[in-house]
């Protein structure tokens, strides 16, 4: 169940945040706009373990450690970039004319950025969404550091912790492989169900 909710609520969360922070980015061409673009790809190539200390003084100094609220605060910073970067593409590849039709007949911005530009970026919305669960799913390193109590540890940790006990009790093969596959049964669903959406809208975002 945390991992469930920490996946769900940040992937939610992250779609959310950098959906009118991509579409400002991919319609505003500007030096800000480029250099802020620039910044979020920039992002991408920062490693998750030099975070790792900074997140955890932060987290407890707001008392937020050991909590779902806080892990899912950390997945969705760390999606952002690459959410943004992703999302941006896709807005820049939608026809201005549609958001231009919508303001004719009377629609203000945020009208035109929700009744309009979304539905049409349903596809990278979804693609995001999906890529930030699976991310969030099998995440282990913060699910580590930030969660201490058996009550808010994610299945990832779960697993880790009693691969860890079965070093020096005899490794249990068959339970370990049971682990495992609960792991990986929700992701080979969403795959077999989505994977022919996921790649065509990483796709079409990488083409626009």
């Amino acid at each position: 169940m945390n991992s469930a909710v920490v996946a769900l609520c940040s992937s939610a969360v992250a779609v959310a945040l950098a959906a009118p922070c991509a579409y400002a980015l991919a319609r505003r061409r500007s030096k800000t706009s480029s250099a802020l673009t620039m910044t979020f790809a920039m992002g991408l190539g920062v490693p998750g373990q030099v975070l790792v200390v900074p997140l955890f003084v932060g987290l407890a100094h707001v008392n937020l450690t050991n909590s779902d609220f806080g892990l899912a605060m950390v997945y969705v910073g760390l999606a952002m970039p690459f959410t943004v970067f992703l999302l941006t593409g896709f807005f820049a590849g939608i026809p201005a004319i549609l958001e231009e039709a919508a303001v004719i007949d009377g629609a203000g911005p945020l009208r035109s950025f929700v009744s309009v530009v979304l539905p049409v970026a349903r596809g990278g919305l979804i693609t995001a969404f999906l890529l930030q669960f699976i991310s969030s799913w099998n995440e282990t390193l913060f699910a580590l550091v930030l969660t201490n109590s058996q009550d808010k540890i994610t299945l990832s940790v779960a697993l880790q912790e009693f691969a860890a006990t079965q070093q020096f009790n005899g490794l249990d093969y068959g339970t370990m492989f049971a682990g495992v596959c609960i792991i990986l049964a929700p992701m080979l669903a969403l795959f077999s169900w989505l994977g022919t959406r996921i790649i065509q809208g990483m796709t079409v975002g990488i083409g626009k």
